[in-house]
Formats: C-alpha cells, sequence, structure tokens
C-alpha cells in the first residue's frame, strides 16, 4: 500500500477515504479529472463502488494497493474512484451502460471513457490473476491502451454508439391507470413468483422485497385479499427468524446468500432497516402478531445504538468484514456458546438459536436463528444479553458514517410512525433530530445535499430520491408533531421536484434541470433496493395533498403513477412503491382530523383507533380546538370540538362524513 496519501485524502466519502492510501493517482469525479485526460489523451479508468461493497474490497486489495499493477493505472489512464452513494446519478448512467454492454451490473464498476465522458469499456469486478473464465486486470488495462493508442476509430464507433444508446428517452412505459384489474394482476403474478417453501421471492439470492410487501399489505387490508396476506405473513416471519436478522442486536443484513435466509451478506445498510422498520411495524398493526412489535422495536434500537451519528443523522451502513473476515463478528461456535454462557446455558443457545457442530455458516460457525420463541422467555433474555456483552469483545464491523439525505427521510418517516404506533416518543424524537440536521446542514437556498459527514455538508447535488423521501419523512414528522413547519418544508422540497425534475410526459428525471450534465441524464423509475426517485416522490406527493387538498399534487402523483403502468405490469418487483401508492389512490387515502384539548382522554382514543387503520395511505393530524382554529395545516383548519368534546374528522378524496365523537363510530367509518 502507497505511503503517501493520494488526492482522495481530502475526500469527505468514507469509500473514497479508504483508498487515499493506494498508489494509484486517483481523482475525484470532477471537471479536473476529464481535462487532465485531454492534456495526457488518455482514457478515464471509472471505478464505482461503496465503503460497504465486500468484492469493491477484495478488487482494492488484489489490484489497487498492488505497486506494479498501480502504475499501469497511472502512465495509461487518469483514475476517477466514485462512491456510488454519493453520486447515484454518475452511477445510474454508467450502470446502464454497463449492463448494456454486457448484460449484467453491480460493484465493484469499471468502465473506461473517452475524455467526453463517453463509454467504451465496462465490466464489474477483474481478478488479479486470470480466474473462472476472467481475465486479469492487468491485462485488462493493457488491451485497452493499446485499443486506445492504435484502434482509435473503432474506440470512437463504439463509444458514439454507446453514447446514442444512453441518450435515447425511453418512451413513456404506460398512459394508463393502475387500475384495480392491474393490481389484482400483479397479485397473481407475485404469487407464481412466491417460493411457497421458504417464502420470499426466487430463489437465491435473496434480498428483503420490502416495497413489494407494502404493496401487499396494503392490498390485503384493501381488498381482503388472503393471497397478498399469506405472502407478507410468510416473509415477514421467514426473515425476522432467519440469519439475515440480527438475533440478539437486531437489524438486518444486506441480502441472504441462500433461499432459506440462513446465510447473510451481511453488511447492514440504513435504507434497508429503515423500511423495515416500517414494514413489520404496519405489518403488527394489521395482524396483531408479536413478532412485528418486536422486530420493529428491536430495529428500531438497532438503528439509535448503531447507526445514528453524534449530529442526529444516521450512518449509511455497517461493514460486512471485520479482521478481513466476512461475518465474523456475527457467527458462532457451539463451544463460543459455551464459553460465553456456561456448559448448561451454552448448549441451550445452540438449539434455540441453531448453532450446529457442522456450522450453517463457514469455518464450523453458524449463524444465528430463531426458528420459534423459547418457552422460557427469561432464560432467553438473559442468554441474548450475556452473549451480547461477549460479542461487545470482538472486533467490530467498520461503519460508513456519512448521512446521505434520502435514506435519513426513509429513517425520519418509519421512526416516526413507529413511535406513535408502539408508543416509544423516543424514536418520534429520534426521527425529529434527523429531520433537523436534514435542515440545517443538508437544505441550502431551499435546495439538498446529498451527503454529509462529520457535521460537514458535502457538495453534491440532491437527486429526485433524496427530494420525495425527505419531503415524505417531513410530512410523517407532521404526523406524529402536529408542528407546520414540517408542511411548510415538505411543501418547498416538493415545489422544487415539480419545477425541477419533472419530465413533459408526467414522469421524473433522477437529477435537476440545472444538475451537472452527464453523458446522459438519467432517468429510472423502477424501485431497486431503496425506492426510485419518482416512486419516493409519489408517496409525498400523495401525502401532501391529502393534507392540503392540493389537486396539483395529486394531479403530479397519478400522472407519474400512469408511466409506470408497463413496468408495474411486467415486472411487479421492481414496481413495489409505485403500486403501494397505487393503493392509496384506490383506497382515498383516507383523510383523518381528530381535534379536542390534548388532556382530553377521549381524544387519545380517538387517536389511537385512527392512527391503528390500515387503509392504505391514510393520514392523521391530531391538534386542539385552539391550533385547528387558524391553522396551518388545512386538513386541521377549522375543525372544532362537537358539542364540547373531542371529534374525529373523516374524508376519502373529496367527500368528507360527519364528524363522530365515539371510538365506535370512528372504527365504523374506517
Amino acid at each position: 500500500m502507497g505511503s503517501v496519501p493520494n488526492r482522495l485524502a481530502s475526500a469527505t466519502s468514507p469509500y473514497l477515504l479508504q483508498h487515499a492510501q493506494n498508489p494509484v493517482d486517483w481523482w475525484e469525479w470532477g471537471e479536473e479529472a476529464f481535462a487532465e485526460a485531454r492534456k495526457r489523451d488518455v482514457p478515464i479508468l471509472l471505478s464505482v463502488g461503496y465503503a460497504a461493497c465486500h468484492w469493491c474490497h477484495v478488487m482494492a486489495h488484489e489490484s489497487f494497493e498492488d505497486p506494479v499493477t498501480a502504475s499501469h493505472m497511472n502512465a495509461q489512464f487518469v483514475n476517477v474512484k466514485v462512491d456510488r452513494e454519493e453520486r447515484p446519478d454518475v452511477d445510474a448512467v454508467y450502470m446502464q451502460a454497463t449492463t448494456a454492454m454486457t448484460g449484467h451490473g453491480g460493484w465493484p464498476m469499471t468502465v473506461v471513457l473517452n475524455p467526453d465522458g463517453e463509454p467504451f469499456f465496462a465490466g464489474t469486478y477483474f481478478p488479479d490473476q486470470p480466474r473462472h473464465g476472467q481475465p486479469a486486470f492487468r491485462q485488462i488495462l493493457a488491451a485497452l491502451a493499446e485499443a486506445w493508442r492504435d484502434r482509435r476509430a473503432e474506440v470512437g464507433e463504439v463509444a458514439a454508439n454507446i453514447r446514442d444508446h444512453l441518450r435515447q428517452q425511453a418512451a413513456p412505459a404506460g398512459a394508463a391507470d393502475l387500475d384495480e384489474r392491474l393490481l389484482e394482476g400483479v397479485v397473481e403474478t407475485l404469487g407464481r413468483e412466491f417460493d411457497q417453501t421458504a417464502a420470499g421471492f426466487g430463489t437465491a439470492p435473496k434480498f428483503p422485497p420490502s416495497m413489494v410487501l407494502e404493496f401487499l399489505l396494503r392490498h390485503q387490508a384493501r381488498t381482503g385479499s388472503a393471497m397478498a396476506g399469506q405472502m407478507v405473513d410468510a416473509t415477514c416471519e421467514a426473515m425476522a427468524r432467519g440469519g439475515i436478522y440480527d438475533q440478539l442486536a437486531g437489524g438486518f443484513a444486506r441480502y441472504s446468500v441462500d433461499r432459506d435466509w440462513v446465510v447473510p451478506h451481511f453488511e447492514k445498510m440504513l435504507y434497508d432497516n429503515a423500511q423495515l422498520l416500517g414494514l413489520y411495524t404496519r405489518w403488527w398493526r394489521q395482524t396483531g402478531d408479536p413478532l412485528g412489535a418486536r422486530v420493529a422495536r428491536e430495529t428500531a434500537d438497532f438503528m439509535l445504538t448503531e447507526l445514528r451519528t453524534d449530529q442526529g443523522g444516521f450512518a449509511s451502513a455497517l461493514d460486512a468484514d471485520s479482521e478481513g473476515v466476512e461475518g465474523k463478528f456475527y457467527a458462532w461456535t457451539p463451544e463460543q456458546l459455551v464459553e460465553a454462557l456456561g456448559a448448561e446455558d451454552g448448549a441451550w443457545a445452540a438449539s434455540v438459536f441453531e448453532v450446529t457442530d457442522a456450522g450453517t455458516f463457514e469455518h464450523g460457525a453458524s449463524t444465528m436463528q430463531l426458528l420459534t420463541d423459547p418457552d422460557d422467555t427469561e432464560r432467553w433474555l438473559s442468554v441474548r444479553r450475556r452473549l451480547l456483552d461477549a460479542r461487545s469483545t470482538r472486533v467490530r464491523p467498520a461503519r460508513d458514517d456519512k448521512v446521505v439525505a434520502a435514506w435519513n427521510g426513509l429513517a425520519v418517516a418509519s421512526l416516526a410512525e413507529a413511535g406513535l404506533l408502539l408508543e416509544e416518543p423516543r424514536y418520534v424524537e429520534a426521527a425529529s433530530a434527523a429531520a433537523r440536521l436534514l435542515v440545517d446542514l443538508h437544505l441550502r437556498d431551499g435546495r439538498l445535499l446529498r451527503v454529509s459527514r462529520d457535521g460537514a455538508a458535502g457538495g453534491h447535488a440532491g437527486v429526485l430520491e433524496d427530494y420525495g423521501c425527505v419531503a415524505h419523512g417531513f410530512l410523517m414528522l407532521l404526523s406524529a408533531t402536529g408542528d407546520p413547519v414540517w408542511l411548510e418544508r415538505a411543501a418547498s422540497l416538493l415545489d422544487t421536484a415539480l419545477t425541477r425534475f419533472v419530465a413533459d410526459d408526467g414522469g421524473f428525471f433522477d437529477t435537476a434541470d440545472d444538475a451537472e450534465a452527464l453523458v446522459a441524464r438519467p432517468r429510472d423509475p423502477s424501485d431497486n433496493a431503496s425506492p426510485s426517485g419518482q416512486s419516493a416522490l409519489v408517496h409525498a406527493l400523495l401525502t401532501y395533498a391529502a393534507v392540503t387538498g392540493s389537486g396539483r399534487h395529486r394531479d403530479a402523483a397519478e400522472a407519474a403513477l400512469r408511466n409506470v403502468h408497463t413496468l408495474a405490469e411486467r415486472v411487479p418487483r421492481f414496481a413495489g412503491w409505485s403500486l403501494a401508492a397505487a393503493e392509496a389512490v384506490l383506497a382515498g387515502p383516507l383523510e383523518v382530523a381528530v381535534v379536542g384539548a390534548e388532556a382530553d382522554p377521549v381524544r387519545g382514543d380517538l387517536e389511537r383507533v385512527a392512527r391503528m387503520s390500515g387503509s392504505p395511505g391514510t393520514v392523521v393530524l391530531v391538534g386542539s380546538p385552539e391550533t385547528s382554529a387558524g391553522s396551518a395545516v388545512p386538513l386541521l383548519a377549522e375543525r372544532g370540538l362537537v358539542d364540547g368534546t373531542a371529534a374525529a374528522y373523516v374524508c376519502r378524496g373529496t367527500v368528507c362524513d360527519r364528524p363522530v365523537t365515539t371510538v365506535d363510530d370512528l372504527r365504523a367509518l374506517l
């Protein structure tokens, strides 16, 4: 490894800082790097990854830390390192190119560009030696340098073809509503893809299908679909009891490498856990299953304990590795259990947590599962506490502590809702603190910045998912706190999105109209590990419309949903969040204002009933007669007591029912 820091030593990204000691003469993405490539007449080697990416670490160790490989890179290329989480726009454009050129994508991503930013070669991980049918990375470098030097016309032709492909704006993916017929068809499609044996969808690897499960949960609530409910129940239980869930400290790993949720890829991402916190909270609300409440609480506690930063935001991820070994922090052998607990409790724990002599993971170790709840709850809690104490002495995985606006928006929304439903005020307080950080650090002149770290904002502009997720988080905080400032802040973000990101066909671009110009303007309405920018924005638009009655925001949401009709019909697993929004459209969504004196127990009873409604997209706001009289929040405005007692006002779309004053009457309306 090089002893002299390179240019990345001044970066804010933890991923870039991981490469600051490489002998590679790395540049950050920017005009300076392209100018250098033009001056030297060499191509740009673009390497994209993220801090918790296991194979990024492998390629870095094999190639970027190797002085000989680095010398080839430095002599023949301008080398640019990008954190995909910091620059999702750059990642999206070149991932599209990689997929088009190779048929698959992933990270680390390796793309070679001409000095105009046009790609002519793309791939993912390359080994240091020829292996598994892949050439060595140095062989790739030599071949590309030769092509640039001796076959420039051929290189130019490839680059032009890829550039034209990237710039072709996809035609509108559909111009029809996501109606009842389509949603019923989607449930049938998902039913065919559902794993009836192990739950989830497909075979392996298996990712938590958070957004698809939210759609199915909402569909069941609205229609009573037994098929939808069965898929949600089975998958939520399988994930919560499998090795993908940390049975000691809570929180979910990125995905399961096997079909049965036993062995995870151990990195823990904020975006996964924020979404799953919300999902398990609402699953518990709908089913009453205590497993849902327990997992929601443990996941929220994991986020507050492991991911919260000193500034009150939430860090991006925990690494999969410690001491250079994936999963070492989390896996156990029977001998280690006995060492921590003694012979009797160690044997009991091995049975409870499926820790076997042969091992379910690697090197005779096992992941922890909890296939059934132990009968002796007191013993289980004692054993778990002692195992956590023992695990705390191990070397911890590294933390990627950059704060990403979009993912913090997801965390704000889920913590606010979980705090209300689980009656845990500290979750609402944590959501408020994270939201204040976003306002203080990420919001500049009405525009969002993508990332911050250690209390300092980075310079990268927010993308559409930042605006959608943060606006929705602010609106959920409005519901939790009643503070109208969160409505004002959400309104400002949505105005920017509707002005700067909208496309002519009713959909949305992922970057603003005044953002840095890339070889193509990225636009992808499909959900991946987290909601697409467009689907995140649709949820915020619908919630804002429900709170304010704004037809403009409702129209924009419905136009964007029409834009994904074909996507939802053909590959619904990549449109789960849009489908969940469509369920809210068909359900109204319900708008509930509860008005009463803060100390009035009737108000509290009405609020609890309203918040326990599983009707898709329900918006609940609570206020006192004094604040509602001239409230800046339209849903609360001019709502008063009824015959001197607390009342609930229920509307659906543009139609309102008479106000009610008893929980029985409110349940009937909901």
